[in-house]
C-alpha cells in the first residue's frame, strides 16, 4: 500500500442469534443485529436496541456511512444518533494505556417467573451465592413477580436484588409492588415509573432506593434525591462518551454509584463497555451479563474481529 494510503476505514453489519427469543418493549427478536466500525485498526459497535433506541439500525447505518465518507474526505465526522456516537467514539478514543480488568458482572434473570422459579431448584449459585442479582420486573403479573422475589430471598438470603422495571409501572402500580417487597432484600429499583417525579414519589412512600437509567438516556432533568442510589449508564443509548463522562463526574459529586450497563451488544461491544467500566467505575460490578443470551461471537480468542462472518458495507483507504 502506498504511504499516502496507510489509514483504513470499514463498516460491517452483523447478526448474532439469541439463545432463545427475547422481547423488547413488546417486540420479539430472535437475532441481535448491529454494525461494527473500524477506524485505523480500532473498533466500535453501533447497535440500536429496538424499543429503547430512538433510531433504527437502517438510520444508524446511513449516518455511519456518511460519517465514514466525511473522514475519507479529510473532514471531521459529527454523528448525531446515539448509537453512532458511541461506536465512532470508541473507534476514535484514546484509551488509557493501562486498565485493570472490570469486576465480574452480576447475573441477570429475565423471563417468565414460573420458569425462573423452577430453575431456582437447580441454580448453581446456592453453593456460592452472588452478592447481587439483577431481575427484570414489570413484565408479568405482579403477584407472580413478587412470588419469585420471595423465593429468591428464601433461597439466596445473602444476595441483594437489583430490580429493573424500565419505567413499566404507573405510580399506583409501583407503590403496590413496593408494598410487597422486603426492603432489606433490595439493593435498588431501577426506573419504576416513566417519569422522574413519579419514581421518587414511590421512593418516598415506600422507602425503596432508586436508580436512574432511561432518565439518563432520554437526557431528562434529574437531581440528587436522598433515595437516589445509583446511575445506570448505557453508552449505546446515551451516545456521546463525553456525555457519559459528565454523568460519571456528577455521580461522584453526589456520592452515587455508577453502573456501566449494556444494551445487548455483541461480545465486541461488551468488551468495550468492560473497558469503560474499569475506567469509570473500577469498584462497581458492571451490568454486562447480557452476553449470556447470545449464541455467537464476533471476536476470536486472540481478540481479533472475525470479519469473515460479517457483511462488509464499506471499506476504504485514505
Amino acid at each position: 500500500m502506498p504511504p499516502a494510503f496507510r489509514h483504513r476505514l470499514a463498516l460491517y453489519r452483523y447478526s448474532v442469534p439469541f439463545r432463545q427469543p427475547l422481547t423488547f418493549k413488546g417486540k420479539q427478536l430472535t437475532n441481535r443485529e448491529g454494525l461494527l466500525v473500524a477506524i485505523n485498526g480500532q473498533w466500535g459497535e453501533i447497535a440500536p436496541l429496538p424499543g429503547f433506541s430512538t433510531e433504527t439500525l437502517e438510520e444508524a447505518e446511513a449516518q455511519s456511512l456518511a460519517c465514514l465518507a466525511a473522514l475519507r474526505r479529510g473532514e471531521q465526522a459529527f454523528p448525531a444518533l446515539a448509537s453512532v456516537q458511541f461506536g465512532f467514539g470508541c473507534a476514535q478514543r484514546q484509551w488509557p494505556s493501562k486498565l485493570s480488568a472490570a469486576l465480574p458482572p452480576y447475573p441477570l434473570l429475565q423471563g417468565s417467573p414460573a420458569v425462573l422459579i423452577q430453575s431456582l431448584s437447580a441454580a448453581h449459585w446456592q453453593a456460592s451465592p452472588p452478592a447481587r442479582l439483577k431481575l427484570k420486573v414489570a413484565r408479568y403479573a405482579m403477584e407472580e413477580e413478587l412470588a419469585l422475589i420471595k423465593q429468591l430471598g428464601e433461597r439466596l438470603p445473602t444476595t441483594k436484588l437489583i430490580l429493573d422495571a424500565n419505567g413499566g409501572w404507573t405510580r399506583e402500580q409501583a407503590q403496590r409492588f413496593c408494598a410487597g417487597l422486603t426492603l432489606e432484600q433490595i439493593d435498588y429499583l431501577e426506573e419504576p415509573c416513566a417519569g422522574f417525579a413519579d419514581s421518587f414519589a414511590v421512593a418516598e412512600a415506600s422507602g425503596v432506593a432508586i436508580a436512574l437509567d432511561e432518565t439518563l438516556s432520554r437526557r431528562d432533568a434529574w437531581y440528587c434525591h436522598p433515595q437516589l442510589k445509583a446511575l445506570v449508564i448505557k453508552p449505546t443509548l446515551i451516545g456521546s462518551l463525553s456525555a457519559c463522562e459528565a454523568l460519571v463526574q456528577r455521580a461522584r459529586a453526589g456520592n452515587l454509584r455508577v453502573v456501566v450497563s449494556s444494551s445487548f451488544e455483541s461480545d465486541l461491544g461488551l468488551g468495550l463497555l468492560a473497558r469503560l467500566a474499569s475506567e469509570w467505575a473500577p469498584n462497581e460490578p458492571p451490568g454486562l451479563a447480557t452476553g449470556q443470551w447470545l449464541a455467537g461471537r464476533l471476536v476470536n480468542v486472540a481478540g481479533d474481529v472475525i470479519t469473515d462472518s460479517l457483511h462488509c458495507l464499506y471499506q476504504a483507504a485514505y
